[in-house]
């Protein structure tokens, strides 16, 4: 399997360790493909959050198909799917639901809202006011709502997707820090290559608006899907890959370009994503190479350039990338 497609994985060859991963890369590849071309690596994170329990925030512009991953993955997995809408006028109980009122008697019901679900994409999450944003910690981080002193239990699936444009500043309001860090991966979604937008034009003629509903994806059974997150949960780490990760992470903090460095949060889930690859590889172990293939989705959201380095062209991707190398790698 190519860095560039975490999905070609074959997981009917001979020697297969991780059976359940591996037979979902390949329901992946091939039910996903008939409906996105190409984003393989995006897919790839996609998924990584579902199974290992995180929450990500895609950036990128519109119209690469952002929203059709997610649903399409949700689809796949069989899960149930929400979307929001990020308005500046939107409130806390837009999302998380609000207890009325029930006619003819003297008690009042909970109406759930939209984060009630296994997966929540909320679109242009940074068009938001701050107050309905941080209504989404307790989500993320405890898994549940807490609404008028009582805690409702969230599926044990839920996960949140959220976009946001990186070139439309007007009208949003940027995600805190203290948010951000709650995101385990940020993906980026670039646009597609020549080849992979002429597949998506053929694709589109002669269907209908739906090309989801079109492609009749078969979803997996639960299952399945929580077998492949008991093998990657299972992932074998070494003494000297915990010790590569601390490194990492502590480098950022000292790194002359940068304001603020990775948190210890962001250390665990620097372990859970490389767990993650390395299962996607057919690896009950991780080696240095996960590791280093976590940096960017993992870590590109946890730091804070300082605004020479910024002045200078200088990008998280471009300084992530100096610390990794910067950093020796173990020898086992």
């Amino acid at each position: 399997m190519s860095e560039e497609n975490p999905l070609q994985h074959d997981a009917q060859a001979p020697g297969t360790t991780l059976k359940a991963t591996q037979e979902l890369l390949t329901r992946a590849h091939g039910e996903l493909g008939r409906v996105i071309a190409g984003q393989g690596e995006v897919i790839g994170e996609v998924l990584v959050a579902v199974l290992t329990q995180g929450h990500a925030l895609l950036e990128g512009v519109p119209g690469i198909a952002k929203t059709l991953i997610v649903k399409s993955v949700g689809r796949l997995l069989g899960l149930a799917f929400q979307r929001v809408q990020g308005t500046p006028d939107l409130m806390p109980a837009d999302i998380l639901g609000t207890t009325i009122f029930k006619p003819g008697t003297d008690a009042f019901t909970f109406h759930a809202g939209p984060v009630f679900t296994d997966l929540l994409l909320v679109d242009e999450i940074n068009r938001m006011p701050p107050r309905t944003q941080a209504a989404l910690l307790e989500c993320m981080e405890e898994r549940q709502v807490t609404s008028d002193g009582v805690a409702r239990q969230l599926p044990q699936w839920f996960t949140v997707f959220a976009t946001q444009n990186p070139i439309d500043f007007e009208g949003t309001y940027p995600l805190p820090e203290a948010q951000l860090d709650r995101f385990l991966l940020k993906i980026k979604v670039r646009y597609p290559a020549a080849d992979e937008e002429r597949q998506m034009l053929e694709r589109h003629h002669g269907t209908s608006v739906n090309l989801l509903d079109d492609a009749k994806i078969q979803p997996l059974t639960a299952e399945l899907l929580q077998a492949a997150r008991n093998e990657i949960r299972a992932i074998r780490v070494e003494a000297d890959l915990y010790g590569y990760i601390l490194d990492l992470v502590r480098r950022t903090r000292e790194w002359p370009m940068l304001a603020l460095g990775a948190s210890p949060r962001a250390a665990i889930c620097l372990l859970r994503v490389a767990q993650a690859f390395a299962a996607f590889e057919d690896r009950d172990y991780i080696i240095p190479d996960d590791v280093k293939r976590a940096v960017l989705p993992v870590l590109r959201h946890r730091i804070l350039l300082k605004p020479e380095a910024e002045l200078e062209g200088f990008d998280a991707d471009r300084v992530l990338n100096d610390v990794v190398a910067a950093v020796a790698v173990p020898r086992g």
